[in-house]
């Protein structure tokens, strides 16, 4: 190993690490400083935009605390900035707490992904489905949008923010839907049980007709197929295809 690469390294874990590494041998402490203060503001800033509920309950010294571990213990894969909010939730989920910090919110990991999910949808590339026909919808196979997301979360994310922090989940989980509209904002909805449970047997099983769907989810549900349940299983359909999520 060659003295420039010996620096390099040094350089490096200083910067990941300035708490327990030592810059350099013979670099200026104001000259390294500056990297140091540049590499630490430069990722807060970039992950604070995507998560801005989450600083708010945790506060500006925890969060200082989960990007000094961040740089400090991760390995990033990507060299695309948008794909930094990512590795940081699948940090945030690997890690049941910070060593020397007390406990963190039990709904640390959820939020933070729930928080995202809305920046993920807005930067996609994925088309929304093309219009279809809506009298087709349960004799043809079904997809969702790639631009819809059914989601499940044992915290109700979407209520979280200082004046509202529960110490624990609620009996029931939060079944949401994420979607991005045509002028590119996100909207979030509540879905009940057999609307997620739909969306979620589209995605899985999508060779199968809308009919086929709904009388497969009477069946989970222990409910007869009957006419009744399937218009209202169809009035669904419709709505999530006039919303663009199924077609």
């Amino acid at each position: 190993m060659d003295s420039l690469e010996r620096q390099q390294l040094a350089l490096t874990r200083y910067l990941r690490d300035p708490d327990n590494q030592s810059p350099p041998p013979g670099m200026k402490a104001a000259r390294v400083e500056v990297y140091r203060d540049l590499v630490f503001n430069n990722v807060s800033q970039l992950l604070g935009g995507t998560f801005p509920v989450l600083i708010r309950i945790i506060g500006q010294d925890a969060w200082r605390t989960l990007i000094r571990g961040f740089l400090r213990d991760h390995r990033a894969q990507t060299p695309k900035f948008g794909e930094i909010a990512e590795t940081f939730v699948g940090y945030l989920a690997d890690r049941a707490d910070v060593p020397g910090e007390g406990p963190w919110p039990g709904f640390l990991v959820e939020l933070a992904h729930y928080e995202w999910v809305e920046m993920v949808l807005q930067q996609s590339d994925a088309q929304p489905l093309p219009p279809g026909d809506v009298e087709s919808l349960l004799s043809r196979p079904l997809q969702v949008s790639p631009l819809a997301w059914p989601l499940a979360y044992a915290w109700p994310v979407q209520k979280l923010g200082p004046d509202y922090q529960p110490i624990a989940p609620p009996a029931e989980p939060t079944l949401l839907l994420v979607r991005r509209t045509a002028d590119f904002s996100v909207r979030f909805s509540e879905l009940s049980p057999l609307a997620w449970r739909l969306l979620q047997r589209i995605g899985e099983w999508p060779q199968m007709t809308g009919v086929e769907h709904l009388e497969a989810l009477a069946s989970e549900a222990g409910l007869p197929a009957t006419a009744v349940f399937l218009d209202s299983g169809l009035a669904l359909l419709r709505q999530l295809h006039d919303d663009g999520v199924v077609g």
